[in-house]
């Protein structure tokens, strides 16, 4: 699955985890001062954000797009050297091109996030009815909203087109690989079935697992820091009284918490799904011995295995009712977390409705992205169960004995 894409998985996904702590490091301890250096004008202090496309052409950005795809052709070019492996151009470079666009794409979240606030405001204002508001003022902010939802909706297309085209090359790394020791695979059970069927469902499922995850990490990356920053228009909290940082705290106790709930709640489930796909497995495979041998699938077997596939799904009903319940719970409280932990701030009329906005929005960026495996972990199951089949399958070509029921 790894090597036929990547180039030395072992040593290549190390490399990376090493590489980007270094590039990150650089980053944040000498950016600036290098950036002033090759003459971009970065500002000695934090200025005030720009509302609209000149948010992403500032000497900042810039200065990150350089400094990005420098790092990027420099981990390249060190593993075109080290190792010219066939799909070399697409693992490197178009796996940091995907990293860039999740980047920018949460930039552009950042940015709407920055546009609420002279929105809110000019709402807030207008309807006071003192006429301090112009209807030219909010129809420019619409037109700014416009441009950047506009650069959005383009970021999201031309990204989800370069995915499906850089996942779909994973496919065919897999099934280059693997047609290449078909001589070894074509003996094992539902051989045919792996090569097409699970290597086209681990493409799709790392398609859309994959880069939700990396824009989770990107979110969190993005709106942690807007969150310590917006702390300095709240004070206090309910119960608690008055700390630091009150929003940062607030929504790392309530993502964390929530997690580990539902955690909690669902911790049978992955093991429900583990056990169905086994008795599923069983099933198959006595129909598939079936089809060629009489002396197999008799009906009384075939009935005895399927109890065993009827009586897994209806304990997972059981034991999802139960999970659902909790999510529901968490979800509609997770709706009202914020406004009342912003409760005391908001009745002593210290913020404003733009601001309210900002600190709404980047706490739910944060809360949601804290608990991307709990939303996901139904599809990160059913992953792991595609990569269990596919690595058995590999064992072959390593003349390594089958395990589980491969074996029988």
């Amino acid at each position: 699955m790894l090597r036929s894409f990547f180039p030395t998985p072992a040593w290549f996904f190390m490399s990376v985890l090493v590489w980007s702590a270094i590039a990150i490091g650089a980053w944040y301890g000498y950016g600036d001062d290098l950036g002033r250096m090759l003459g971009f004008d970065i500002p000695t202090e934090e200025a005030s954000p720009i509302i609209g496309l000149g948010f992403f052409v500032t000497s900042n950005f810039l200065w990150f797009y350089l400094y990005y795809l420098l790092a990027s052709l420099a981990f390249y070019g060190v593993w075109r050297v080290i190792s010219n492996h066939e799909w070399i151009n697409w693992s490197v470079l178009g796996s940091a091109f995907i990293l860039f666009l999740t980047y920018f794409s949460v930039q552009i979240s950042v940015a709407l996030n920055h546009w609420r606030r002279p929105f809110g405001d000019g709402l807030q204002n207008a309807l006071t009815g003192e006429g301090n508001v112009t209807a030219e003022y909010m129809y420019g902010l619409f037109l700014q909203f416009a441009e950047i939802a506009a650069l959005a909706i383009l970021i999201f297309a031309f990204m989800r087109f370069f995915v499906s085209h850089y996942i779909f090359r994973w496919r065919q790394a897999m099934n280059t690989y693997y047609v290449s020791h078909w001589s070894k695979l074509r003996n094992v059970e539902g051989a045919s079935q792996r090569v097409q069927e699970d290597t086209m469902r681990f493409a799709s499922i790392m398609e859309s697992l994959g880069v939700s995850f990396v824009d989770a990490i990107m979110t969190l990356v993005a709106f942690l820091p807007l969150l310590w920053t917006m702390s300095e228009y709240v004070t206090e909290l309910p119960i608690i009284g008055e700390i630091a940082q009150p929003l940062f705290y607030a929504a790392l106790f309530w993502s964390i918490f929530g997690t580990a709930f539902l955690a909690l709640v669902g911790i049978k489930l992955p093991g429900l799904q583990f056990q169905n796909q086994r008795v599923e497995a069983a099933y198959r495979k006595e129909l598939v011995y079936g089809e060629d041998d009489q002396a197999r699938a008799h009906p009384i077997t075939l009935e005895e295995l399927f109890s065993q596939v009827r009586k897994n799904y209806f304990r997972i009903y059981i034991h999802y009712s139960y999970f659902n319940l909790a999510r529901s719970l968490y979800a509609n409280a997770d709706n009202m977390f914020t406004y009342i932990i912003l409760m005391p701030t908001i009745v002593s009329g210290t913020i404003t409705y733009g601001i309210l906005q900002q600190i709404l929005t980047a706490f739910g960026q944060v809360s949601n992205s804290f608990q991307y495996l709990i939303s996901a972990w139904p599809t990160i199951v059913e992953l792991l169960s595609v990569h269990k089949r596919l690595q058995s399958f590999e064992r072959v070509i390593k003349d390594q004995p089958m395990t589980g029921l491969d074996k029988d």
